[in-house]
C-alpha cells in the first residue's frame, strides 16, 4: 500500500512540475508573438499590396510568392509549392435593377453575383421578381409562378442562434441550393437575402454550384437593407429586376499550396499540420477571410524558431488555394498525404476570422480529445475556453476523412457574418492584439502537442 501510495505521489508531483513548465512555456509564446509577432504586418502586407485573391487570378499567383517568402523569413526549415489546378471564375461586369410598381424607371441597387455562377452575357435580362422566404414556400408554388420569372429567396440569417456559424450553416444553404432548386422548375434567375447578420446593405458573395441535371441561370444576392426594401414591394405586387451581367468560368489553371515546415528532432515522420487557405473571393481583401488564418500559421513557425523550441515532431504550415470555390488544395494535400503515406498526428486550421480567439474545435477519437482537454486551463489566462465544440475547417475535412484527427481555432464570432464575403473584409477590420492572440493559441497547442504527443 505504501509503495502504491508513494508511486500515485511522485506521479502527482511529476504532473505538477509538467503543468508548471508548459504554463512557463506558454507565456514565453505569448510574449513573444504578443512583442515581437510579425503576423499582423504580414496581413497588412497581404491585403494592401496584393489585395483580394480568387484563385486563378494574377492576384492568387503573386499571394503564393508572398506565402513562400513569408514562410522563408519565418525561419522555416524547407518551404515548397504544391501544385493544384483550380477553377478560375470571373465576375467581370455586373448590374442589378429593380422597377416598383407604378415607376417608370429601374433603379440600380447594390448587389454581388454568388461565386462560380453564370451571368447574362452582357445582355439585360428582365423578369416578374416573385417573392418566398424559404424553400417550403418556393415548394408550394405552381410552376406557372416560376417558370420565366426571377425568384427571390428571402430567407434572413437568423439572429436567434447566438453561435453565428451555426446561424451560417442555417442559412447559407440557400446561396447554394436555390439557384438549383429554382432553375430545375424553369426560373430565369435567382435573387437572394445576403447569408449576413449586418444591418447595413452591404451585398455577400459565396460560393455555389449547379447540379449536372439543370440549365444554368444567373444568381445574386443583395444587402439586408435592399433586400428588406424589395419585401416590401414585393408584397404589393409588381417588382420587375433586369439582370446585366458578364460572369463566367474561364477553366482550370495551375496554381499551388504554399508549404513550409520545421522538421521534428524525434519523430519527423509524424506532423503536426497548421493552416489557413490563402485564396479568397474577389472583393475585399480577404482580411478576415482567410489571411488571418494564413498569417497565423506562419507565425507559429516563426515563434517557434525565434524561442529555439525544437519540436519533437515535424510541425508543418499549410497555406491553401481555393478553399473558396472549390477546395482543389486541401484535395490535392490530403491526396498527396495519403499517397506519401504520410502520419499526420494533427491538422489545425484557422479559418474563422482575426477576432479575439474563444476556443478550440476538437473533432477526434475521445481519448484524442480528453489528452488535449486536460491542457484547457493553460489556455484560460488568454481568454480561450470554449472545447466543446467539434470543429477543424474545410481544407482539413480531407485529412479527416483518411482518420487524422482535426482542430479549428474559435474566435468570437459575433461580427465574423457581418465583413464575410463582402468588400469591407479589408485590413483595417483587423484588431492587431485580437490577430496576435489568435497566433497565441495555435502556437501553445502546436508546442503542446509537439511536446506530449496526441
Amino acid at each position: 500500500m505504501k509503495v502504491k501510495l508513494l508511486t500515485a505521489a511522485l506521479c502527482c508531483a511529476f504532473l505538477h512540475t509538467q503543468a508548471q513548465s508548459d504554463s512557463v512555456m506558454f507565456k514565453r509564446i505569448a510574449d513573444e508573438i504578443m512583442l515581437n509577432g510579425t503576423c499582423y504586418e504580414n496581413l497588412r502586407v497581404l491585403c494592401k499590396t496584393i489585395g483580394h485573391r480568387l484563385s486563378g487570378t494574377p492576384q492568387a499567383a503573386e499571394a503564393v510568392k508572398w506565402g513562400q517568402k513569408a514562410l522563408e523569413q519565418a525561419g522555416a526549415d524547407k518551404v515548397w509549392l504544391q501544385p493544384v489546378d483550380v477553377p478560375h471564375w470571373v465576375r467581370g461586369q455586373e448590374k442589378l435593377s429593380l422597377r416598383f410598381k407604378g415607376d417608370k424607371d429601374f433603379k440600380e441597387v447594390p448587389m454581388l453575383s454568388i461565386g462560380n455562377t453564370v451571368g447574362t452575357e452582357g445582355k439585360p435580362m428582365q423578369a416578374a421578381v416573385v417573392m418566398v422566404n424559404d424553400i417550403a414556400e418556393f415548394n408550394k408554388l405552381d410552376i406557372a409562378d416560376i417558370k420565366g420569372n426571377i425568384i427571390f429567396f428571402n430567407y434572413r440569417f437568423r439572429q436567434d442562434i447566438i453561435n453565428t456559424f451555426e446561424g451560417y450553416g442555417d442559412a447559407g444553404k440557400y446561396r447554394w441550393l436555390a439557384p438549383n432548386v429554382a432553375a430545375a422548375k424553369g426560373a430565369a434567375g435567382v435573387i437572394i437575402r445576403s447569408v449576413s447578420t449586418g444591418e447595413d446593405d452591404h451585398p455577400h458573395t459565396g460560393s455555389m454550384r449547379y447540379a449536372d441535371t439543370v440549365k444554368p441561370i444567373p444568381a445574386v444576392a443583395v444587402g439586408n437593407m435592399t433586400a428588406n426594401l424589395l419585401e416590401k414591394e414585393c408584397r404589393k405586387g409588381g417588382v420587375t429586376a433586369e439582370i446585366n451581367s458578364t460572369c463566367k468560368m474561364l477553366g482550370m489553371v495551375r496554381s499551388y499550396n504554399v508549404i513550409g515546415e520545421i522538421t521534428g528532432t524525434e519523430h519527423p515522420e509524424k506532423i503536426v499540420v497548421v493552416s489557413g487557405h490563402l485564396d479568397s473571393w474577389d472583393v475585399g481583401e480577404g482580411a478576415h477571410d482567410d489571411g488571418a488564418g494564413c498569417v497565423q500559421s506562419i507565425e507559429v513557425v516563426r515563434t517557434l524558431k525565434a524561442l529555439g523550441i525544437r519540436p519533437k515532431y515535424t510541425i508543418r504550415t499549410v497555406l491553401f488555394m481555393n478553399e473558396e470555390n472549390g477546395v482543389k488544395g486541401g484535395h490535392a494535400y490530403a491526396d498527396s498525404a495519403k499517397a506519401r503515406k504520410e502520419n499526420h498526428i494533427l491538422a489545425i486550421e484557422s479559418d474563422a476570422g482575426g477576432f479575439s480567439p474563444r476556443g478550440i474545435g476538437l473533432d477526434m477519437k475521445p481519448e484524442k480529445k480528453e489528452k488535449i482537454l486536460a491542457y484547457r486551463k493553460l489556455f484560460y489566462p488568454y481568454g480561450v475556453y470554449d472545447f466543446d465544440h467539434e470543429e477543424g475547417g474545410v481544407d482539413i475535412s480531407l485529412l479527416q476523412r483518411q482518420g487524422v484527427p482535426v482542430a479549428g481555432l474559435l474566435p468570437d464570432p459575433q461580427r465574423y457574418f457581418d465583413l464575410h464575403h463582402t468588400r469591407n473584409d479589408v485590413f483595417e477590420q483587423v484588431n492587431h492584439r485580437e490577430l496576435k492572440l489568435g497566433a497565441v493559441t495555435l502556437a501553445g497547442l502546436v508546442y503542446l502537442v509537439s511536446t506530449h504527443g496526441l
